[in-house]
């Protein structure tokens, strides 16, 4: 008799709705199992058998035969037992075929017919829900994650006689209506900027960096509180939404990461790796694809500590990524996308000893190691950390200072109210235009192409100076958001415009110099204010102005092309950047 339950499998970070069909017919004692499963699934077989007969059912007799359908997906882990042992119960009429197709079956059968804990269940009860199913069977210990899906009852049982009497009608001490809760108290788990000491020039690139959705990279001696800083960036990001909260529990719900008391994320991701991570671990893979480093960063911030110490094969795999928000996992298996939408946060020191350029310490390191050391960092790879900050040592005096620090809540404030706000608008492109363009033909409308993120700036409310289009004054291109939001750069528009010679620049009929750099002041409020390069005297005075720190930032421009902004803090003590 062919009986038909239902179960889901994991695919990724995704689940998918499988159907499991059996059948029984005369002869020998055989249960076959098809459908491409793996070896532990294969394994299921002796499991249910067992399960079955020490819960006090009738192992149905003769030739079974379990399909497991889409025949053509891989389908892997211990999931299934619940589902294949409650299709074989239809089978030999120990129980009702029409009431079991209402619901989804996940678990993990024990030899004595308990349910165990399994992974992913947060993405099978989105996948039940999706395909239009009302009710779902987990076991008990993964009751609170799979309530976190809105809409679709929950049955939490302890063993197979209890998912027996769900089916029958008689579960409804087991059930529980699925209602999202985030936890606030998530939230500040990571540290709070109150807790350093000094650095404001680090504490602002780090501000301007979350509230852009900047990369970035801090460059210092051993001892400065580069790690520190890093780890309390998530604490000023801006407070994930409901969609994002579950969107990080999904991934680590399929990575197994949510604990034996599963709930929503919700604070932003952390992930360190070790600068011995291997490509796969980091970017994700296997023989059945799982989720990197970058993916369990979805919505956080991913650090690589001692940048400078990892391979650079492993660095370059990190390109795409950056650009794209995601990374796609080709095997034999299948090809599976996952998400990485994520802030790097890198950190290295000068040299390989630590100490090149520092007071009071001799560095050990000639030029061909520091060059070896540095050169594991490409030029794509360095186009996509957008703000380089150099970290020096913090004083004496900075160190016993007892005056109030400011707290991650207030830094958090100014960032959640900037004009360009990281968010899903990081990943949306904007528009530039060069002035020559717009002189030579006349045009009224821009030409489009891609740049990438800026700072805060200005409001996108604000009026533009006006310009005449016919125009023939020399002016230097403009970056112009069609939105007012923080961009993301597209591959194409990735070009390294100070590399181009004169003549190049020329040819293209640029009438801006190469070499002219535009200066910005940032002002405490996170606004930016032009000044002019020529006006070297003016620039000098803004930075002499600040109170707490420097507050420049030098950004290229060129003709021709959108050149990502790169951003160097710029020390006051050193006029010129120390940027790689």
């Amino acid at each position: 008799m062919l009986a038909l339950s239902f179960s889901a499998a994991i695919a990724g970070i995704d689940a998918h709705v499988v159907r499991v069909e059996t059948d029984s017919a005369a002869g020998l004692p055989n249960f076959t199992l098809v459908g491409l499963a793996d070896r532990a699934l294969n394994e299921a077989r002796e499991r249910v058998r067992a399960a079955i007969v020490n819960s006090g059912f009738g192992f149905p007799p003769g030739r079974l035969l379990a399909n497991l359908a889409p025949a053509d997906m891989r389908k892997s882990g211990v999931a299934f037992d619940l589902a294949i042992a409650l299709a074989l119960l239809a089978t030999d009429e120990q129980l009702a075929r029409e009431p079991l197709c209402d619901y989804v079956a996940c678990g993990e059968l024990a030899l004595d017919g308990t349910l165990r804990a399994v992974p992913g269940v947060l993405a099978m009860a989105l996948a039940a829900k999706q395909a239009g199913f009302a009710s779902i069977i987990v076991p008990t210990i993964n009751r609170d994650e799979a309530a976190l899906v809105d809409g679709i009852d929950v049955y939490a049982v302890p063993s197979l006689v209890d998912a027996v009497a769900v089916i029958l009608g008689h579960g409804a001490k087991f059930r529980r209506r699925g209602t999202t809760v985030v936890d606030p108290n998530d939230r500040n788990a990571c540290g709070d900027f109150t807790d350093v000491r000094g650095q404001a020039v680090a504490k602002r690139a780090l501000e301007i960096a979350a509230a852009g959705g900047h990369n970035v990279v801090l460059v210092g001696p051993p001892g400065c509180g580069k790690t520190m800083l890093a780890s309390r960036v998530p604490s000023i990001l801006p407070v994930m939404t409901t969609a994002e909260a579950l969107e990080v529990t999904k991934i680590y719900s399929v990575a197994g990461l949510l604990g034996p008391r599963p709930r929503v994320v919700a604070a932003r991701p952390f992930r360190a790796p070790h600068h011995t991570a291997s490509r796969i671990s980091l970017v994700g893979g296997g023989a059945f694809p799982r989720p990197g480093e970058i993916s369990l960063a979805q919505n956080g911030v991913l650090y690589l500590d001692e940048l400078g110490e990892f391979p650079r094969a492993t660095l370059e795999v990190l390109r795409q990524p950056l650009e794209e928000g995601s990374v796609t996992i080709a095997r034999a298996a299948g090809t599976l996308t996952f998400p990485a939408r994520f802030t790097l946060v890198a950190s290295m020191n000068p040299c390989p000893c630590g100490f090149r350029g520092v007071r009071g310490s001799d560095c050990r390191c000639d030029d061909v190691s520091v060059q070896k050391y540095l050169g594991k960092l490409s030029g794509p790879l360095l186009d996509r950390i957008d703000l380089h900050v150099a970290v020096s040592r913090v004083s004496f005096d900075e160190l016993v200072q007892r005056g109030p620090a400011e707290t991650s809540a207030t830094i958090r404030a100014r960032v959640e109210a900037a004009p360009f706000s990281a968010g899903s608008a990081r990943w949306q492109p904007i528009r530039s235009h060069c002035s020559k363009a717009r002189s030579a033909g006349g045009a009224s409308a821009p030409a489009r192409s891609t740049a990438s993120r800026a700072s805060p700036g200005p409001s996108p409310t604000s009026p533009a100076p006006a310009t005449s289009p016919a125009s023939t004054s020399p002016r230097r291109c403009s970056i112009e958001p069609s939105s007012g939001r923080a961009l993301r750069p597209e591959p194409s528009a990735l070009r390294r415009c100070a590399k181009r010679s004169p003549a190049s620049t020329a040819s293209k009929g640029c009438d801006v110099d190469r070499r002219e750099r535009g200066m910005r002041r940032l002002d405490d409020d996170a606004s930016v204010s032009w000044v002019d390069p020529g006006d070297t005297s003016r620039a000098r005075a803004a930075q002499d102005a600040g109170r707490d720190g420097p507050r420049l930032a030098v950004v290229s421009e060129c003709c021709g092309s959108a050149r990502p902004a790169q951003l160097s803090i710029v020390s006051p003590k050193r006029r010129r950047s120390d940027s790689a």
